[in-house]
């Protein structure tokens, strides 16, 4: 067969007519190698490449045997050992996981890069493709997020708003210097409620990242929030999008901020939105924690993290009559099925929902 000059082929990693030392571990460092240079052609992410190829290298670990020699059943085994080992991991993650297995036996047996011509003159045998639809979980929605992170209700939210801002005038009464990353923290939730954002999305904003909207001149400089970090798509770069400003007051609370607070950090020319104590960005770590202290401290289920501010806002626009589909490019899903399982309705909508179906006769027979 003629040789292809694709980037990843064997033949450019491993040199002709020299016999390792160590075959196994040469052919298959070489593999990993080959994979690495490929993904880089598909310009994807270094950090993206690093955690595939590490993966591999665990999965190798874990079965004791080289790419040439796995089976199904290692599959099989892998899975049942993360889904039940102490600790276990979700199930979306375990299928994230058998899906990056599944792409490095992909590109082994993808003729174009020769790993079976290698592997048969040096171990008489070749890799396959060991994933396949009876042996890897099902994936039966675009989101699997745990039930029980839900929605706050609007008496929730306001309440844990409220208490955000009492810690700001507790210690600016106080004279302590905590009442700015306080400031900044409440302000932080309003904009990742307000704009339906991740936590990742918001602690990477901006000042720059709020623009205008012609089409909604009362919003000012806020009227838009241009969100660069979202989401990525298999190994791609971060996906991009726009949100459009649909509430005056999250308006008032960033503007009182960036006006107000922000400059007291010394930031400087400086456009991070929320810089730490020490001058740096504040970690996704951080929001998570002290979301994790106004919630223990308001008697909200542990199980719930910033994310469920996100889920808030994308029920809250439902239940005040958004049309689905603004809601889903708002929140920059792909399906309208993700948006409707993010949605959790609460009871007063569905039962006044239900009150004008029966005022209305809809219900008759």
């Amino acid at each position: 067969m003629k040789r292809v000059l694709v980037e990843g082929a064997a033949h450019l990693v491993l040199a002709d007519g020299v016999v390792p030392l160590h075959p196994q571990e040469a052919v298959f460092t070489a593999m990993l190698t080959g994979w690495e240079r490929q993904q880089r052609a598909r310009l994807l992410a270094a950090s993206t490449i690093k955690a595939r190829v590490d993966l591999v290298r665990r999965f190798a670990a874990f079965t004791g045997t080289p790419p040439w020699e796995w089976l199904p059943g290692d599959v099989e085994d892998w899975a049942t050992d993360l889904l039940s080992s102490p600790g276990p991991l979700a199930r979306s993650t375990v299928r994230t996981y058998l899906n990056q297995i599944a792409m490095f036996c992909d590109y082994l047996t993808d003729a174009r890069y020769g790993w079976a011509e290698q592997c048969v003159e040096y171990f008489g045998t070749h890799p396959s493709q060991i994933c396949h639809e009876d042996n890897m979980p099902s994936h039966s929605s675009p989101y699997e997020g745990r039930p029980e992170v839900r929605a706050l209700t609007r008496r929730e939210l306001q309440d844990f708003f409220d208490y955000a801002d009492e810690q700001v005038l507790r210690a600016r009464a106080s004279g302590r210097k905590g009442w700015l990353p306080a400031f900044r923290d409440a302000t932080l939730f309003k904009v990742i409620y307000g704009w339906g954002l991740r936590r990742r999305e918001a602690g990477n904003l901006d000042l720059a990242d709020f623009s205008r909207n012609p089409k909604a001149p009362e919003f000012g400089r806020y009227g838009a929030c241009y969100v660069r970090f979202g989401k990525a798509v298999k190994g791609s770069s971060p996906r991009r999008r726009t949100v459009l400003t649909v509430w005056d007051w999250s308006v008032e609370a960033v503007a009182e901020y960036v006006e107000e607070v922000r400059p007291l950090f010394g930031v400087g020319k400086r456009q991070l939105l929320w810089p730490s104590e020490r001058g740096g960005r504040i970690t996704g770590r951080h929001i998570t924690r002290r979301f994790a202290e106004y919630r223990d401290t308001l008697g909200l289920e542990e199980v719930l993290h910033p994310h469920c501010l996100r889920h808030s806002y994308i029920t809250h626009l439902i239940e005040d009559g958004a049309d689905p589909f603004f809601v889903q490019r708002q929140v920059g899903h792909a399906w309208g099925s993700t948006t409707a399982i993010y949605t959790h309705a609460g009871s007063d909508f569905m039962n006044n929902a239900l009150r004008e179906v029966l005022d209305t006769g809809l219900g008759g027979q």
